[in-house]
Formats: C-alpha cells, sequence, structure tokens
C-alpha cells in the first residue's frame, strides 16, 4: 500500500463531489489509487452507493465507501477464515460509530434536508451552485474521508 497524505485525501474527495461524483464515489476514489486500483474499476464499484445506496436515502454513501475501503485494508481471502471477517466488520463498525458520534446516524435521509431526504426517485438532482450551498454531503465526504484514511494508515487498530 502506498503512503499517503490524509488531509491531501480529504481535499481530493472534495474536489471529487465538487466535480460530480456521488458522495460514495468521492471518498471512494480519493483512495482508490493506494491499491492501484484502475480509476474506471473504482468508479464503476462505487457508483451504486451513491445517495444511500442507489438513492434510497438509507445508509450514507460515504460510510458505504469506507466499508469498501476496509474490504481493501482488511480483506477476507479465505471464506471459512472467521477472525478475518471479525476484524473486517469490527473496522467497518469502528468506523460506523466515529461517523455516528460526528453527525448522530449513517442514515442518508436523517443527514440530509428534509427536502432532499423525500427524494428517492432514480434521477439525481441537478449538479448546479444551489444544490452545492444547500448540501451538507460535503462535511460527511470530509469526515468519512479523514476517517477512512486514519483506517488505512493502521490509527483505529
Amino acid at each position: 500500500m502506498k503512503d499517503f497524505d490524509i488531509e491531501e485525501r480529504v481535499n481530493r474527495a472534495v474536489r471529487n463531489f465538487e466535480a460530480g461524483y456521488n458522495c460514495a464515489q468521492s471518498v471512494f476514489l480519493a483512495y482508490s489509487d493506494v491499491f492501484e486500483l484502475e480509476m474506471e474499476t473504482a468508479k464503476k464499484m462505487s457508483v451504486s452507493f451513491g445517495g444511500g445506496v442507489g438513492r434510497m436515502r438509507e445508509v450514507c454513501g460515504t460510510v458505504s465507501a469506507m466499508a469498501m475501503l476496509a474490504g481493501f485494508k482488511y480483506p477476507v481471502q479465505d471464506i471459512t477464515d472467521q477472525e478475518a471477517r471479525t476484524k473486517n466488520y469490527a473496522m467497518v463498525q469502528k468506523m460506523a460509530d466515529i461517523f455516528k458520534e460526528k453527525n448522530e446516524t449513517i442514515i442518508c435521509r436523517r443527514l440530509l434536508p428534509p427536502e432532499d431526504a423525500a427524494a428517492t426517485t432514480p434521477a439525481p438532482a441537478a449538479r448546479t451552485q444551489e444544490y452545492y450551498q444547500k448540501r451538507p454531503c460535503k462535511k460527511y465526504i470530509e469526515d468519512s474521508a479523514r476517517i477512512a484514511g486514519r483506517m488505512l494508515k493502521g490509527e483505529l487498530d
């Protein structure tokens, strides 16, 4: 795993969001090169988790991105390896708990303003200046990118 600066990756995640990537992609893509993932593969892997998984407003996409990154840091190579699976799940739960401490929940619809939380149609909202100004997603992207960076550096073990 290659070395990285956490704050630079947090900034990269925010830039990803401002460029039009969804919340899950923004965080996941900020770290995908650490595991030598091709950008196109990383985009495809993470796209469906945006908007609380397929815009259903369930688990925040940034939390899903952290979980995906944990799978690369703490993989389960052998399906019978319960110790590895436990280590992976424990890390996912630890990161989710840190996110919850900061934001009270990991559920997208509770993190968004009520008018946005109700929008669960598959069509995403247009990315306008107004969209970025009223959306709290940038904060959640920053939080998750920072938490993921700490996990990847082994600071949460």
